[in-house]
């Protein structure tokens, strides 16, 4: 029996039909193109089982909101150029484009740049995180391009450029977090006293007593102290440098950073973003002297640099007053632990080594997270993460235990 003829179908309802060329064709309205006229995706196939099957495929994808929209076919690799320099870098922080730029530079366009954005899959992420560990790469190397692409992909998402974020279903690299062991008190007061025969010593206290990041210490601004009220505010971040060559037509053959007339692209500081890492902090009495023996310091080299000092307001800063470079104070931190005697470490181990602190004096976990900067809902994975529990716990809580089943003085013991 022959097949009817193609018959219309009412305004925005999809329509199958044996075309002249002996195919049969579904035309499927999901939605209204830019100019303002209905978007109608064509499918063609051999038999009319085949393109109704496809049909219905397509309006359930248009129903549920998966379906891609029309117009550009992206791929990978443009799409992470344009979504990291179009679409991130206005909205992120500086050190969070500096680490979305080296994933989709160095891992990411590299691996996988000639896929189609709405063909990606998550086996193709997995063997491309596989590839990266084999080729040398650590596995946290490969878990931060796997964050990146799963936040482009998101976006890419929202926009309707791919129906499914398949990063969202790949397994990202398996990360084993490190067994951190924080300083001592008798590592810290080893550190303490060489810490007092340099410059800015201050600077090592606070990171040991108060637990502050290196971009908080080192951001940190006199108009935030308060040292008759005992306290100091968080509310700055040192972010790192950033050159650009300054040599103009005669290129000094360096790099940027190294070129005698560099110029300073990046803000010194910016305000902390979170809630909870803006928070006030109070100052132990010692700590207070040392602040203000520093600040006596300080005084002295703004008058002997004369018209060369920087009017900043930093309370760890320069010769000439200006910004300290995190590169610089790293350095110093490991040359400290070299010349204290003290086990090599990270210079975040002092934050840990803060926390344990607390930890060890009983201090109430609300005050804890204030002090530490964590956010409510992340604060005790948080603790579990830096507050280790060190022998001197373990031998008061065993104390208490042995008291609680023996008594104080033993007399319940069988």
């Amino acid at each position: 029996m022959a097949e009817k003829k193609r018959s219309r179908q009412p305004n925005g309802a999809s329509s199958i039909y044996l075309g002249k060329d002996g195919k049969w064709h579904g035309r499927v309205t999901v939605g209204v193109k830019d100019d303002g006229t209905p978007d109608r995706r064509h499918i063609e196939r051999k038999t009319k089982t085949e393109v109704t099957k496809a049909v219905r495929a397509m309006e359930r994808a248009r129903d549920e909101k998966k379906l891609r929209k029309p117009g550009q076919s992206w791929t990978v690799k443009a799409w992470l150029e344009h979504w990291v320099e179009n679409i991130a870098k206005p909205y992120v922080s500086e050190n969070t484009y500096d680490g979305y730029e080296v994933d989709v530079r160095v891992h990411l366009v590299p691996g996988l740049a000639a896929h189609k954005l709405d063909k990606l899959e998550p086996e193709h992420l997995e063997r491309f995180y596989r590839k990266m560990q084999e080729s040398g790469s650590a596995a946290g190397t490969a878990h931060h391009a796997h964050r990146t692409i799963r936040v482009a992909l998101g976006e890419a998402m929202r926009r309707g450029h791919v129906a499914t974020n398949v990063a969202e279903i790949a397994k990202a690299p398996r990360l084993e977090e490190e067994d951190i062991e924080p300083f001592t008190i008798e590592e810290v007061q080893s550190l303490l006293v060489e810490a007092a025969k340099l410059r800015n010593s201050a600077r090592w206290v606070v990171a040991l007593a108060l637990g502050l990041r290196q971009g908080e210490a080192l951001g940190l601004h006199w108009e935030d102290v308060d040292l008759d009220a005992g306290y100091v505010r968080i509310r700055k971040n040192r972010l790192r440098p950033k050159y650009a060559h300054g040599c103009g037509d005669n290129p000094c053959g360096r790099k940027a950073g190294y070129c005698p007339q560099k110029q300073q692209t990046r803000r010194e500081h910016k305000s902390t973003k979170s809630r909870a890492g803006r928070r006030t902090i109070g100052l132990p009495d010692p700590l207070i002297k040392l602040l203000r023996q520093h600040q006596e310091i300080q005084e002295k080299e703004r008058i002997e640099a004369g018209t060369d000092w920087e009017t900043k307001g930093y309370v760890f800063a320069s010769p000439t007053g200006g910004p300290l470079s995190p590169n610089t104070d790293f350095h110093i931190w490991k040359k400290l632990l070299k010349n204290a005697g003290v086990r090599d470490g990270r210079l975040h181990d002092a934050r840990h080594t803060a926390a344990t602190v607390l930890l060890i004096l009983g201090v109430p976990d609300v005050v804890v997270d204030a002090i530490m900067g964590w956010e409510p809902g992340g604060a005790a994975r948080m603790r579990a993460r830096y507050m280790h529990v060190t022998g001197t716990v373990l031998k008061r809580t065993a104390q208490q235990v042995g008291e609680a089943l023996w008594g104080a003085d033993g007399r319940h013991l069988p």
